[in-house]
């Protein structure tokens, strides 16, 4: 691959999670002090997003795939998405926010795989030029919400504007990415892009506890996305997107670890540890206050290990499961059922949650946080009694 290629593709990268990080780990600030809304509110916000991540599969593969050249949707995707962050910075009341941030993350949410496909098909080599690619996106995380905590404006419409302008350049942009044509000869189906295919390896115990698990440990994986914005705000944290952006910086601390964690533990231990940071994560979340300000460091950091050991290392696992007959099938349906179902149902619990513990407008952040840490000991408990699978290792 020519390095003018790769230039091009990490800039790509850089660009999509810079419009993602501007408004994502922010939007339930603003909504909260902004626009009043409730947790309920703020949680299906959230849902938008995961019911746009069950969409978009049918969209890219049915759709994109076959008929268009991939760097030409994505800069429509972009541009129309550039339009409706206008109309979503104006938008002043919480419930027409939702339909408008829904149609927004219909356009996002299709990029998100578009960006990831037009980089493999340019690649010559995956394994060694996709994450160099791919890394661009965690350090434009972290560069924009450093900038958004900087300035001290992540409750405000600005984190909407900055998201735009970026999308409506990274629309432009698209156009001069390396030509992706279409796929004619592509017969992606229904059942291909639900997975369905993977229903087969449900056969391997271990298999189906792993699935069964990454569903349900992203109910807590929403808390952390749609609540700790906010409640590190109002434990007295300052410039509050700074310091959670350690999360994104440990999260490629932990993703270079991965390989010497699977040789000194195997798999199910990987999985065991990312599932016990989640629960420390959330007591520190839940106990952190200014006096203790070291537990919410603490939950910070541990997003790299919760992420990287639980949700990257499945995606290894589920690839040496599935082997080459079912590896499409089998991620598309942990992709969907984790992002999709299993997020989208963690957002709308999460604001439930917040509102059962709000009274006069004042949340009890302990009681919040203990609901998804308990949670998560209840995936715990039932992945160490059942998951017996310790090797990465293809069976198909």
């Amino acid at each position: 691959m020519k390095n003018s290629t790769r230039f091009q593709l990490m800039a790509m990268m850089f660009l999509l999670y810079f419009v993602w990080g501007s408004w994502y780990g922010q939007m339930s600030k603003y909504m909260f002090t902004e626009l009043g809304a409730t947790g309920t509110q703020v949680g299906n916000a959230y849902a938008a997003f995961s019911i746009a991540m069950i969409i978009a599969p049918f969209f890219v593969g049915m759709i994109a795939d076959r008929y268009f050249a991939a760097q030409k949707v994505l800069g429509v995707l972009s541009l129309a998405g550039a339009a409706i962050l206008y109309v979503l910075s104006e938008v002043k009341d919480p419930d027409t926010f939702f339909w408008v941030i829904l149609a927004y993350c219909i356009t996002f949410a299709p990029a998100m795989s578009l960006t990831t496909s037009i980089a493999m098909q340019q690649v010559t080599n995956s394994e060694k030029d996709f994450p160099a690619i791919r890394v661009m996106g965690t350090v434009a995380w972290i560069a924009v919400t450093n900038i958004i905590g900087y300035y001290e404006i992540g409750g405000t419409a600005l984190i909407f504007k900055i998201s735009m302008f970026t999308a409506a350049f990274l629309g432009v942009y698209s156009f001069f990415l390396p030509d992706t044509p279409p796929k004619p000869t592509s017969h992606t189906s229904f059942s291909d892009i639900l997975g369905l295919d993977a229903f087969k390896l449900f056969k391997d115990r271990s298999f189906a506890i792993f699935f069964i698990s990454s569903l349900l440990i992203c109910i807590p994986l929403s808390f952390y996305y749609a609540m700790a914005n906010p409640s590190l705000t109002d434990s007295g944290m300052t410039n509050v997107e700074n310091k959670m952006s350690l999360g994104q910086a440990s999260e490629v601390v932990f993703m270079l670890l991965i390989p010497l964690a699977f040789a000194r533990f195997g798999v199910k231990w990987m999985l065991v540890v990312g599932l016990v940071a989640w629960i420390i994560r959330f007591i520190g979340f839940g106990y952190g206050d200014a006096s203790s300000e070291w537990l919410l460091y603490l939950a910070i950091v541990l997003h790299g290990v919760c992420y990287d050991f639980f949700f990257v290392t499945g995606q290894i696992y589920t690839d040496s499961k599935a082997g080459e007959q079912y590896r499409s099938s089998a991620q598309g349906l942990i992709s969907i059922a984790t992002y999709g179902i299993g997020m989208g149902i963690g957002s709308w619990i999460s604001g439930v949650v917040a509102d059962m513990y709000t009274v006069d407008n004042v949340k009890n952040w302990t009681s919040i946080w203990m609901v998804p840490a308990g949670i998560a000991a209840v995936v715990l408990v039932l992945f160490v009694l059942f998951f017996r699978d310790n090797k990465i290792k293809a069976t198909a």
